[in-house]
């Protein structure tokens, strides 16, 4: 099948032509015809999980099945905040250094990112796996609160969060901050400060399964 691509904002910069035509299997998703694109247009993958989908001029998510010749339009987030922030939960594993990446920018002196990773023990018990659950909505709305409230405080230029849900095993990232600025002082004192409005305000919440039983971590740690 044949499916007709447009893309806009930022993204129709990474490709050398618009509309694209591209053509696929009988069946295939939104997620499967935009791999198939990063294949012809690598630079794509720069933007991450922030691109948004519409199918025939409707909102769409990535598992939405395409027909022959709809129209898939590709395109950036149409308001609010930087053009180079970005809250995000995943299921995947979190690559730490492409997340940094994808706030660096020319006016910036610095980049500070925060790694938080799953321990193994934790005052003294062991831990052999975390489950992490969020609101899903209610995350990603009260993260970009929190990087609005990080630009208001601090003298930064992007801030990006990726948090990830589901099972991780020990020594696996749950969450990311990255923040750039043009001096590194500022960009310190921002992530140390949303790590802590995080674990405080963001609906995410951490089992911690042991050998000998499982609990759910109460208080401000648990989104450490």
């Amino acid at each position: 099948m044949i499916i007709r691509v447009l893309f806009f904002g930022a993204a129709r910069d990474v490709v050398d032509q618009n509309p694209v035509l591209l053509t696929l299997e009988d069946t295939a998703t939104v997620s499967q015809c935009f791999q198939k694109l990063i294949e012809r247009y690598p630079d794509l993958e720069r933007f991450g999980r922030s691109l948004l989908f519409a199918v025939n001029q409707e909102y769409a998510t990535r598992d939405t099945d395409l027909k022959d010749n709809d129209e898939l339009a590709i395109f950036p987030p149409v308001s609010g905040g930087s053009n180079h922030d970005f809250f995000e939960l995943t299921t995947e594993p979190i690559d730490v250094g492409s997340v940094a990446r994808r706030v660096v920018l020319p006016e910036c002196g610095a980049i500070v990112s925060l790694d938080g990773f799953t321990r193994e023990w934790t005052k003294g018990r062991q831990t052999k796996y975390l489950i992490y659950e969020a609101y899903d909505g209610m995350a990603v709305s009260e993260m970009q609160r929190l990087g609005e409230e990080a630009h208001q405080r601090f003298d930064i230029a992007h801030i990006g969060i990726v948090h990830r849900t589901g099972r991780l095993e020990i020594g696996e990232t749950s969450v990311v901050i990255s923040i750039s600025a043009p001096h590194r002082k500022a960009a310190f004192e921002a992530c140390q400060w949303a790590i802590t409005e995080l674990k405080r305000t963001v609906p995410i919440w951490k089992k911690e399964v042991y050998e000998d039983g499982e609990a759910w971590v109460q208080g401000v740690e648990h989104s450490q």
